[in-house]
């Protein structure tokens, strides 16, 4: 029997390329992989695009069509260079790239032309899927926990899956049949250590939380950081670059150095900054799940930041009662999930079945995500 096989397209808040996967479904299939950087002008064509600049609509534009072009040829390449047959394969669900998020002001945009990837790959595309939600009064983020309840649901064990690609997100899956599906963004995962990695070292990330683990972490820079009020907000909530990015992680450091802790301070190295990091996502993610009614359980881990030893050693310092556990241990490395995720969003899309969880996003109720490209 024929076994339809979804492409999953993502790039995510740190904009360190492009992740495909291949995939089937019942059982969950892994038929191929790909990551493909961003070309350095692209990457910086679609980071100057998550802040306000002048000239916005005709930059816009051109990396709209730059980076469909990039999508549709490494899903050519992905194709072509597994074997696999074209015929087999039933639709591409492309997140997109993120250049605004604007839960607040009713708005969020992704761009990667799916028309122009329709036309590369000769496949039908489902793309733009934050916005129906955001319609019905959502956040439009985060999707991903409808595809991790029916991953990691379980009657008997309380899951939490963390994401932790450049935000850090939970899904929160309580045994208890009863208690309903929760998560949010927590905050920032590896955008700000990646960006302040990349000024100092020239690193595009701190391998294992090496760098990190030379510094100090810095209470006074945590505190100050630890006051943006995002951590005050109740959820549904989510966040981007337009909240943590570098420009706002210096004027922190800033404000920290003409303060009153200004003394305590004479010998903040760079690797002090990036410790204080590290512990900055941790404790944003231990502070998240501590109030969450749930009191143990298994933490399962995805994204990047899943492999960074130090962050994970971190975030199992402050929830010993909790298992921490890679998607890898289910066939499924971090690398892949968030990919995977938005290849079962096109599934459901296809299917004419909701993506969204309302209780995660805010929406008024079900919404089936995302609009349809024909080949």
């Amino acid at each position: 029997m024929k076994q339809d096989i979804y492409i999953g397209v993502m790039s995510g808040t740190s904009l360190d390329g492009v992740d495909l996967v291949a995939v089937s479904f019942e059982p969950l299939k892994l038929h191929a992989t790909l990551t493909v950087p961003f070309p350095e002008q692209l990457r910086n064509d679609l980071i100057a695009l998550t802040l306000p600049a002048d000239n916005e609509i005709e930059r816009m534009g051109v990396a709209d069509v730059a980076l469909a072009r990039l999508i549709g040829e490494s899903i050519n390449q992905l194709i072509r260079g597994n074997n696999l047959n074209q015929a087999n394969i039933h639709t591409i669900g492309s997140h997109g790239q993120t250049i605004r998020h604007r839960p607040e002001a009713g708005f969020t945009l992704q761009i990667g032309d799916p028309n122009l990837i329709a036309e590369i790959t000769g496949l039908p595309v489902v793309a733009d899927f934050r916005r129906r939600d955001m319609a019905a009064g959502g956040q439009g983020a985060p999707l991903v926990p409808a595809f991790h309840q029916a991953l990691f649901k379980d009657q008997n064990i309380n899951r939490i899956i963390l994401n932790l690609g450049g935000m850090a997100n939970i899904s929160v899956l309580a045994a208890e049949q009863s208690k309903q599906v929760f998560g949010y963004d927590t905050g920032p995962a590896n955008i700000l250590m990646d960006a302040w990695c990349f000024k100092h070292t020239g690193q595009t990330f701190d391998q294992d939380g090496a760098w990190a683990a030379t510094g100090q972490m810095n209470q006074a820079l945590l505190n100050q950081l630890m006051s943006h009020e995002y951590f005050t907000r109740a959820f549904p909530k989510s966040t981007g670059r337009e909240d943590f990015n570098l420009d706002w992680l210096e004027q922190q450091i800033d404000d920290v150095q003409h303060s009153d802790h200004g003394l305590e301070i004479d010998h903040f190295s760079q690797q002090d900054i990036q410790a204080t990091l590290l512990q900055f996502t941790a404790q944003t993610v231990i502070d998240a799940i501590l109030q969450t009614e749930l009191e143990s359980g298994e933490l399962w881990l995805c994204g990047g930041g899943a492999y960074n030893g130090n962050l994970w050693q971190a975030i199992a310092n402050g929830l010993p009662t909790w298992q921490l556990k890679s998607t890898s241990e289910i066939g499924l490395a971090p690398t892949w999930v968030e990919a995977t995720a938005f290849a079962w969003l096109a599934r459901q899309r296809m299917q004419g079945l909701a993506g969204n969880l309302p209780a995660v996003t805010g929406a008024q109720g079900l919404r089936v995500l995302g609009t349809l490209t024909h080949r």
